[in-house]
């Protein structure tokens, strides 16, 4: 079974040639509180699986790795992994901009992220590329003998996926902490359940959005393995053609804590990998902030913050 992953176009908000700005919401998840005792993430590597990358763009090339190609886009060149949709580049931004006084600043800006581009030109991947994605991560070594720590997942389909489970459960049985967009398929209403794979996984930090105004946002899927909520909309970062715009879902939402949790790794310890994903998780249940007005559907433990 190859089940399809479809990425639905983001309508872009704003676009700005020139900026220099470091996001309100650095500071709303409290993550330049942890820059200095976790050196802004260095040493972390966060495996970005979407649409590829903008690999020189001013603000993201010195922290890109590595990448691979795993979808037909220009011939299905494992070595080509260039962004056509700009959703990748975006969520990559989130992660792991620069803070160099220009453009915009990620969550965790001396993290590095390894691209692998499993969703194609048109938005569409499968399952298989994602497995192959997971599976290549994990072996994955870097030219210093850098290992994957971090899964982001910014993409999902209704289906569930036996093969995709697997996989799931062997990365985090590694120590790799797990990141999925909860999906943009909700109606408002957290009574009502929108499932999307791999967020529903239980190994998976399954991530909703929450409005500027921290409120659940419409869209965001409302079900029961919800585990947290991280800014989702109008969130600045990195485009095509080195420019910086406005995105708004979920999909935006859930770097914010795969950058979270590139800083997390540094404050925890390490000496037993397959632990990691438990000690990240109980670092941000420990420093959430409780959103007592939303059902758990909604919001699952609450908004992430780093103190």
């Amino acid at each position: 079974m190859n089940t399809e992953i479809i990425l639905k176009p983001v309508k872009i908000v704003k676009l700005f040639k020139v900026l220099n700005a470091v996001p309100d919401n650095l500071d709303k998840i409290r993550a330049r509180e942890l820059w200095e005792e976790t050196d802004q993430g260095l040493g972390s590597v966060v495996a970005v699986l979407d649409s590829g990358v903008q690999i020189d763009h001013p603000s993201l090339k010195e922290n890109i790795i590595d990448g691979y190609n795993f979808t037909d886009d220009d011939e299905g060149n494992p070595s080509i992994y260039k962004d056509y949709l700009g959703h990748g580049t975006h969520v990559s931004g989130i992660i792991a901009a620069v803070d160099n006084g220009r453009g915009i600043t990620g969550v965790a800006p001396k993290s590095k992220v390894l691209i692998l581009k499993v969703i194609n030109h048109m938005g569409r991947g499968s399952f298989e590329n994602l497995i192959k994605a997971i599976m290549y991560a994990v072996d994955w070594t870097g030219p210093n003998g850098e290992k994957v720590n971090i899964m982001n997942m910014s993409l999902g389909s209704p289906e569930p996926h036996e093969e995709l489970h697997k996989a799931i459960k062997y990365a985090r049985s590694k120590g790799i902490v797990l990141v999925a967009a909860a999906g943009n398929e909700g109606d408002g209403e957290s009574e009502t359940i929108e499932i999307s794979y791999p967020g529903f996984y239980k190994e998976v930090i399954q991530v909703g959005s929450l409005s500027e105004a921290e409120t659940p946002s419409k869209f965001s899927n409302t079900n029961v393995n919800l585990d947290f909520v991280g800014p989702g909309e109008n969130i600045l970062s990195t485009h095509l053609n080195s420019n910086y715009v406005e995105l708004t879902g979920t999909s935006m939402a859930a770097p914010f804590v795969a950058g979270a949790a590139a800083l997390i790794i540094k404050t925890i310890n390490r000496s037993e990998s397959r632990l990691i994903p438990m000690y990240v998780y109980d670092y941000l249940l420990s420093h959430v902030l409780p959103l007592e007005n939303f059902s758990i559907n909604h919001i699952g433990h609450g908004f992430i913050q780093l103190k």
